[in-house]
């Protein structure tokens, strides 16, 4: 199957656009799914639009092979899965305090996370029925929860509130990423500590998670309940340490086409600021992607791209519609021709984590940054 997730049409892939595989996805789902311990439930985080490939349809290829938990980080991004009509229990995994939020959260059935006793009460005295909630205790995040040395002493006192039916308590791991997995330990020890402490006061044990991609590739030791997955399913890895664990597949290529060739004489400048000069006669073509697609202005003069399975440097600074490239070993190319930004094209490839690596970033980043004005289309 092949299908657009947005600007259906001719229009479509006219100039650039973002090809999603769902084979991949369901691969990589699969994948993961087969390492987790028997008791271990899936969290398909699909927050910031399914890391930019889509969030419903990510959401619905993850609950098909194998996930049953859905994250995201904002009320808006759950609407937009309900709207979908996809019913999956979805923890929302920031902060919400208001009214209003407290209202949205409870019509479509939400699951808050709480991460302080005030916001613990707001939540009580709105809510007319029951409502599953998630308490989130800092184990060195140094972000949202109580330090956990207050940990036990919060969910003791959510758990009295009316109204609150505590559904799991997870911390957030720092430093998963890393080789070193000191503060891993250290950050698990503090979590098993703020469990030792809420069991000793007789609250029954609720569901526990603190994984989230590396952790979960680190072994099952940090499985517990739920692990909360993001990167990996997408296809990238969140250190080179964990590539021989698991065989996961890109999901993601950005393409974009060749909007005009010309050549330039030698001493030429290129794009802005002419931070490229030409010292022989180039043939240079105009690509129609630019960094209000997504693509990093900081790789200027530093990346290439793929053409009839070639790499060929880009060059000049690139703006924000279009980037330039030296075709001169490319013959008659031609207007209209497929470049690969990201993505593979018989035996050469460039990946999100190059990218990142060059312009000092992550992964993350570089594929959550590809904006909504490049078509999805999916590939099936």
């Amino acid at each position: 199957m092949v299908g657009h997730a947005s600007m259906p049409g001719t229009l479509a892939c006219e100039r650039a656009w973002v090809n999603i595989d769902l084979n991949a996805l369901a691969n990589n789902v699969r994948q993961l799914k087969q390492q987790l311990l028997p008791q271990t439930a899936f969290m398909a985080v699909v927050k910031a639009d399914g890391y930019g490939h889509g969030a419903v349809t990510v959401a619905r290829i993850a609950l098909d092979n194998g996930a049953t938990w859905l994250g995201v980080a904002t009320i808006v991004e759950g609407i937009e899965l309900r709207q979908a009509d996809i019913n999956a229990p979805i923890l929302v995994l920031g902060a919400t305090h208001t009214v209003q939020e407290i209202e949205a959260i409870v019509r479509w059935q939400l699951q808050p996370t709480l991460c302080s006793p005030e916001q613990a009460l707001t939540f009580s005295r709105q809510l007319q029925h029951p409502l599953p909630v998630h308490l989130m205790v800092d184990t060195g995040m140094s972000r949202l929860g109580p330090m956990w040395q207050q940990g036990a002493t919060f969910i003791e006192f959510v758990s009295r509130l009316p109204k609150l039916a505590i559904a799991s308590i997870y911390s957030h791991l720092a430093t998963a990423d890393h080789a070193d997995t000191s503060f891993m330990l250290q950050q698990q020890n503090r979590l098993q500590d703020v469990l030792t402490r809420v069991q000793a006061q007789n609250i029954p044990r609720p569901k526990l998670h603190l994984a989230n991609s590396a952790g979960m590739l680190t072994g099952p030791q940090f499985h517990y309940d739920l692990v909360r997955v993001g990167l990996a399913m997408y296809g990238l890895y969140p250190g080179p340490q964990f590539q021989s664990r698991v065989d996961l597949q890109p999901v993601m290529q950005v393409k974009a086409r060749v909007t005009q060739v010309k050549t330039i004489p030698a001493g030429s400048g290129v794009s802005y600021n002419h931070t490229f000069m030409a010292d022989q006669p180039l043939t240079v073509a105009v690509v129609g992607i630019g960094y209000a697609d997504g693509v990093p202005r900081t790789l200027s003069n530093q990346m290439q791209v793929i053409i009839r399975g070639q790499r060929v440097p880009q060059v000049g600074a690139i703006t924000m519609d279009q980037l330039m490239i030296d075709a001169s070993s490319l013959p008659d190319l031609k207007v209209g021709e497929v470049v690969t930004l990201l993505g593979q094209e018989g035996t050469a490839a460039i990946s999100a984590e190059a990218w990142a690596t060059t312009v000092g970033t992550i992964s993350y980043e570089i594929v959550c940054g590809f904006k909504h004005r490049l078509p999805r289309v999916l590939n099936q």
